[in-house]
């Protein structure tokens, strides 16, 4: 960050004198006013709902510029890392700033699979939940229990900590989700196998029992890779800011990223492609493929209700450049599987093809985003619905780290506290009861 050239001005109409404000240049994107000294100099705040025109921090790990579509890790473009990298590549470089050489790589990928297991009292804890329980009620329980087994990496000041911390959390989240997942489907878990991928591992933990051997299929395992990927950080969204929130109090790690997990559990952020998901089953119950036009048309009148879900991006104005390349892999896996006619996915293209096609659609530029891809995927690999968050949870693991890494390193930080602006009574007094 540097200070631009220019400078703002700040009038009033009431008279006021005027404010000189600092600009300041990124290396990309929009360039920011620095607000910090308005309310000292002025007595007034900003209002911001949502914080959709402030910059919270100074970052360099991820960079979007959603009018043409771009995202990037570290300046590196999405489609450059889903096709020439692995995710545990990905995790070096959101971690460290730059991506692995040849022995630093060898030497993370290993680190992390041996850390894959996680302490046996961790399953008892889980039988305190009912069999029933969504699997990010659970995860949100797990996630912050984890402090509690491995207190020699709670001290978020200390960056040793914050390292051990991070390669425990990566490691151990794939491990954390299939056990939620095997606790409910009542069957054993199945303890990690360090011969495997990050992603084969995965797979195997999920689907493998103990009466035979798994044998991990390459192109899921790819495509899970991927999905891990393109969903390991986005900026400044909201489970991210509440990462930071959290840790700007100075908690342990485990307790900001459980946050984060219960913030990502929201239908309007992480549970979207559970949401678009659950829309293609709605629409399939009530029809199918024939009333799917009739669906789009109810979805096109604002008194409707009708929601099309997986379609549009509130940060991406143009194509979700994530959804390309899920895209692929959505064709992929369902070719390798020989699902391509399967009626959920035959009515899922059809719902693509005219979101694709038709003027409305078209025009608010509502194309399908990464949810509705890797949703499909999922449910293709066998992924159950209600688990989807918690695959998107342990892929956005990594940059809720590196976020909150980033925000404990930087000398400009301090524990968040915004403000508002105060609609209710002003003072008043209490008056007896016989009285009101």
């Amino acid at each position: 960050m540097k200070l631009a050239e220019n400078k703002a001005t700040l009038s009033f109409s009431n008279g006021s004198p005027s404010v000189d404000l600092p600009v300041y240049q990124g290396t990309v994107g929009p360039d920011v006013i620095d607000i910090r000294k308005l309310y000292g100099q002025t007595g007034m705040f900003t209002y911001d709902p949502g914080f959709l025109s402030t910059a919270s921090c100074q970052s360099s790990i991820t960079y979007i510029d959603g009018d043409k579509g771009e995202l990037l890790y570290r300046g590196y473009p999405i489609e450059q890392l889903a096709t020439q990298c692995d995710y545990l590549d990905t995790c070096y470089l959101l971690l460290n700033g730059e991506l692995p050489k040849q022995q630093e790589r060898q030497d993370f990928h290993k680190l992390v699979i041996n850390h894959t297991m996680v302490n046996e009292q961790m399953q008892f804890f889980l039988r305190g939940f009912r069999r029933d329980a969504h699997p990010m009620a659970v995860l949100t329980g797990l996630v912050g229990a984890l402090s509690a087994f491995y207190h020699d990496s709670t001290d978020i000041n200390n960056p040793e900590h914050r390292k051990i911390a991070a390669i425990r959390l990566i490691a151990k989240m794939p491990t954390l989700v299939a056990m939620a997942y095997k606790y409910g489907v009542g069957q054993p878990y199945m303890y990690p196998q360090n011969d495997l991928s990050y992603a084969g591992n995965f797979l195997r933990m999920m689907f493998g029992t103990p009466c035979e051997e798994y044998k991990v299929n390459p192109v899921l395992e790819r495509a899970l890779d991927r999905i891990f990927i393109l969903h390991a950080d986005h900026e400044q969204n909201a489970s991210t800011s509440t990462v930071r929130l959290c840790g700007s109090s100075g908690t342990n790690p485990f307790a900001a990223i459980a946050a984060g997990v219960a913030c990502l559990w929201g239908p309007a952020h992480g549970g979207a492609n559970e949401a678009c998901l659950n829309m293609l089953e709605d629409i399939q119950r009530q029809g199918g493929i024939a009333k799917v036009g009739q669906f789009m048309e109810q979805v096109k009148d604002k008194n409707s209700g009708v929601k099309l879900m997986g379609f549009g991006h509130r940060v991406y104005k143009n194509y979700d450049p994530r959804a390309t390349l899920m895209q692929e892999t959505c064709n992929e896996v369902l070719s390798e599987l020989g699902l391509e006619n399967d009626p959920l996915f035959k009515l899922a293209k059809e719902v693509e093809k005219i979101a694709l096609e038709d003027d409305y659609f078209v025009q608010r530029k509502l194309y399908p985003n990464v949810d509705f891809y890797s949703g499909i995927v999922q449910r293709a690999i066998g992924i159950p619905v209600n688990l989807f968050t918690g695959v998107f949870t342990l892929a956005r693991t990594v940059g809720w780290i590196a976020q909150l890494n980033e925000m404990i390193s930087d000398p400009e930080y301090k524990i968040g506290r915004p403000r508002q602006l105060f609609a209710g009574s002003a003072t008043r007094n209490v008056t007896p009861v016989g009285d009101r």
